[in-house]
């Protein structure tokens, strides 16, 4: 599967980099640090399909049937 092929697949849910002005804003909303979110790799393929780098935050939103959209943070590692 080639990269620009990741994010159209069903199974790979909506990756974005979050804009360095708001991530203070999410960690002070979820009373979390930048070191206690959870980790993912920068050679993912979803992470190099975005252009994320080492030290970004990127948000993942995927459906969910409770809640309607789920979404996570994860700090690239």
């Amino acid at each position: 599967m080639t990269l620009d092929k990741i994010a159209n697949h069903f199974l790979v849910p909506k990756h974005e980099i979050v804009p360095e002005d708001r991530v203070d804003e999410i960690l002070k909303k979820y009373g979390a640090n930048i070191n206690n979110l959870p980790r993912i790799l920068k050679d993912d393929p979803a992470v190099v399909e975005i252009g994320a780098k080492k030290g970004d935050v990127v948000r993942i939103s995927r459906p969910s049937p409770t809640a309607g959209m789920a979404i996570y943070f994860r700090l690239v590692f």
